[in-house]
């Protein structure tokens, strides 16, 4: 991780990337960023946007590398090894984060050219990079003093370690739950379902078919599946991640909103969400509950005329009229088919990986003039 990767086009090393490597790497590499931003806060030259926000944008480059492969594996190809590393990793990431956002030297010249900016002759991509690394830098607490800054690097300390063991949680729920199926639990399953099934089980060395948590999954055996009661089990295990005993989310979400909200009120905002939607397309809450209230009464509406749909349904079907979560997708699909001729499982092979695969750089071509072509040496 601290040596270049002379491979087509620097993709990392992956055969040769192992747990133990990262925590020394980041040792290295906090202390490198942190100089690098120490030599610019410690410049004799007026600061301007090159020496400071565009020399901010092109620090710490090698310690982003490293971070995005550890996000990578961790969310593509983890361990528990790579687990323990990420949790270990949390607090440590963002107390480096606080040390670079909160840097005093470097925050006062930053903000010296930030406050000069519409005399500064900075075209469009400038002005835009310039104010959003300023932003970043007073949503970071940069302008706190005192306890209050102390406290703000706490309060992100902490929250980096526990959302960290929070989606570890979920994410061991998913990986452990199998639900496994036998020759007479397929009724109803369409054959793409039945041969990523069978294709989950054989990744598991499990005999016959396996229905796992992913959306992938879930979602399609929930929709076809004819076992009410298999549905349930399913339904169950999905909506239940993060409550297990040994990993129960519950007290850890606690957690995390008491931080959030001292973390908003720490810069000055009412709310966490005040403070979250500030640089987003909303703006404030009241913008979002305006928007929700607009679809708030014809959305209740819609799903009371759905329902009625679902257990005229149910009665032609046989099923029960008290219709539960789990059966939702099963006779949504049913209304679909009946009424409006539309088969899941018959359009489902149409957006098969490949063609979508296609179809996002077809996109990609019309609008940014990109093209796309695979390498099968890589």
């Amino acid at each position: 991780m601290l040596q270049a990767w002379n491979t087509p086009h620097q993709l990392p090393p992956f055969d040769q990337v192992q747990a133990e490597h990262f925590e020394p790497a980041f040792d290295v590499l906090f202390a490198e960023h942190l100089a690098e931003i120490d030599q610019l806060a410690a410049l004799n030259e007026p600061a301007s946007f090159e020496n400071t926000a565009a020399a901010f944008d092109r620090s710490g480059l090698r310690l982003e590398r490293a971070q995005l492969l550890l996000d990578n594996l961790t969310s593509s190809e983890t361990s528990p090894e790579l687990q323990e590393v990420e949790r270990r990793m949390a607090s440590k990431q963002a107390e480096h984060r606080s040390r670079i956002y909160m840097h005093a030297g470097f925050f006062a010249r930053l903000d010296a050219i930030h406050a000069q900016r519409d005399n500064l002759s900075l075209n469009e991509e400038q002005g835009r990079l310039l104010d959003l690394i300023h932003r970043d830098f007073v949503r970071a607490g940069a302008k706190l003093q005192g306890a209050a800054r102390r406290r703000y690097a706490e309060v992100v300390s902490k929250l980096a370690e526990l959302t960290t063991a929070f989606g570890q949680n979920v994410l061991a729920d998913e990986s452990e739950y199998t639900l496994q199926l036998a020759e007479n639990d397929l009724a109803g399953l369409p054959p793409f379902l039945l041969d990523a099934a069978r294709a989950a089980a054989e990744a598991r060395q499990l005999p016959g078919w396996a229905i796992t948590l992913s959306r992938s999954s879930i979602v399609p055996f929930l929709t076809f599946s004819q076992r009410r009661d298999l549905r349930e089990q399913a339904w169950r295990a999905w909506t239940g991640r993060g409550e297990h005993p040994e990993r129960d989310n519950r007290p850890l979400a606690k957690q995390i909103l008491a931080l959030r909200v001292e973390q908003a009120k720490l810069l000055g905002y009412a709310s966490f969400a005040d403070y979250a939607i500030a640089n987003r397309m909303a703006g404030a809450p009241a913008a979002v509950h305006a928007l929700m209230d607009q679809v708030w009464e014809p959305a209740k509406a819609r799903f009371e005329s759905e329902k009625a749909m679902l257990r005229e349904e149910a009665a032609k079907l046989g099923e029960p009229a008290d219709i539960q979560p789990w059966d939702w997708f099963y006779l949504a699909e049913k209304v679909r088919i009946a009424r409006y001729a539309l088969d899941d499982a018959e359009i489902k092979p149409y957006f098969g990986l490949e063609n979508m695969i296609k179809a996002m750089f077809d996109v990609a071509g019309r609008l940014f003039g990109l093209s796309f072509s695979e390498r099968h040496d890589l």
